[in-house]
């Protein structure tokens, strides 16, 4: 009887770096709406190069719409902006200069600035009268920034309503910009909540919407719907973050609720007057893994992509990505500076260990084509999650879960050794980096 290494290494399609290497996962995303294309960390070179691979010929082949990102939506939308030709930014450094936020690296980095000038590139080349493919945040942590867009925004086309917008928004001015102070005053009921407000506010301009709309066609309603999500934004933002400090899993599935709302409402907005819009997603894997196949829904959580798959069944294909080991760029501690770090070998009893025996260096595996191996794994195993903090001295019980990886994914894609992502900027830690250890004698 063949062990699952076995099973895998004959069904596995190694990646060769030909340009043939997503022609069958092309063919499995061709018809679809959603493609969720996830990544094991926030700081893995591999993982952003080839996510942009895959995207640059899902839009030039299959004619997808836009990448929706883990992002915030006003530094998103300033990218979007650039690429559709259509901001006031010279370059694509400059239009990503909109992340300053921790952790900067994981959008201002190398190769999401080569994806973001081939994007501007390719949609230059468009005919005038053909859509440009776009590029859109789906997170929530820019209550600020968002409320300055709603502001921004009212100023230009109803002054009197952003005075208005501006009272009403105005409940957070005694907190600063600190949305944690704000979300602890209010979650603990030591602060008046502002969540009446941000609600009226979002209110006042959906009833307003009509006549917004009908001032400049196309421009206008593009300009609508990005003042619409960013007061979407403000209100979610403020229930997230009253309730982050509950110890609730609230606060998580507030977060991937929202993201899911998000991309619902771009797809539709994209897809007025013509053929239903095609998005790629980008997001850590512990978002587009089904959470139903992973310990987080023991714990009561959700995730975008079970979210999606629940909604659009085989219209939506997820794709995960793993390592086994190498450098990484995260930091040690939140707003910590980013650092290249080693990256331990996978555990044994882990997904990433079981596909380093696999022996192939780069993989990809199709669950739907052998469901032999989808049956050896579904028995679940350990998995490797790094987000933007890495601590290797915890590993075991900081960056490992359950899960059932057939169940999670349509597909995945393994790449044994990684390096790290390159920040734009390189702070002295990134720079020195760490010199990669022999495990587990460190020799």
């Amino acid at each position: 009887m063949s062990t699952p290494a076995q099973l895998i290494r004959e069904a596995a399609q190694p990646l060769t770096g030909s340009p043939h290497d997503y022609d069958s996962l092309l063919k499995l995303a061709r018809n679809a709406r959603f493609v969720l294309l996830g990544e094991a960390s926030h700081g893995t070179h591999e993982f952003y190069r080839e996510r942009a691979q895959i995207s640059k010929r899902l839009i030039v082949e299959c004619g997808f719409d836009a990448i929706a990102v883990e992002a915030d939506w006003p530094d998103a939308y300033r990218v979007n902006t650039f690429v559709r030709g259509e901001g006031e930014d010279a370059d694509a450094v400059e239009a990503l200069s909109g992340f300053k936020r921790f952790p900067q690296w994981m959008w201002r980095n190398a190769d999401v600035l080569d994806f973001v000038g081939w994007l501007r590139e390719h949609n230059d080349a468009q005919s005038m009268s053909a859509m440009k493919c776009g590029f859109y945040g789906l997170d929530l942590y820019s209550l600020h920034a968002s409320i300055e867009a709603v502001l921004a925004y009212l100023r230009r086309v109803d002054p009197e309503a952003a005075s208005r917008a501006l009272r009403h928004y105005s409940c957070f001015d005694h907190f600063g910009r600190n949305t944690e102070a704000y979300g602890w005053g209010a979650g603990s009921g030591m602060a008046p909540s502002c969540e009446q407000e941000v609600i009226t506010e979002l209110v006042a301009l959906r009833r307003k919407a009509m006549s917004y709309l009908h001032r400049d066609g196309q421009v206008a309603a593009d300009a609508y719907f990005c003042a619409e999500q960013n007061a979407l934004v403000v209100r979610d933002a403020e229930q997230y973050y009253r309730t982050m400090f509950r110890r609730e899993h609230s606060s998580w599935n507030q977060r991937d609720t929202h993201m899911m709302d998000s991309l619902v409402a771009l797809a539709d907005h994209l897809g007025k007057g013509r053929a239903t819009a095609k998005l790629i997603v980008w997001a850590h894997n512990s978002h587009l893994g089904d959470a139903r196949a992973t310990q987080m829904s023991e714990r009561g959580e959700l995730n975008l992509g079970q979210l999606v798959r629940q909604r659009f069944g085989k219209q939506a294909v997820l794709i995960g990505f793993t390592t086994f080991g190498g450098t990484v760029t995260a930091a040690s501690d939140w707003d910590g500076p980013a650092e290249r770090k080693t990256v331990r070998p996978g555990l044994v009893g882990s997904y990433e260990k079981l596909f380093h025996e696999v022996e192939h260096p780069r993989f990809w595996l199709e669950f739907g084509k052998h469901p032999e191996v989808a049956r050896s794994l579904r028995s679940g195993a350990l998995q490797r999650a790094i987000g933007v903090i890495y601590r290797p001295d915890t590993e075991r019980l900081s960056h490992y879960f359950n899960a059932r990886l057939a169940d999670q994914y349509d597909a995945v894609l393994h790449f044994d050794h990684t390096r790290a992502v390159e920040p734009l900027e390189r702070t002295a830690e990134w720079q020195s980096g760490e010199v990669e250890e022999t495990f587990p004698s460190g020799i």
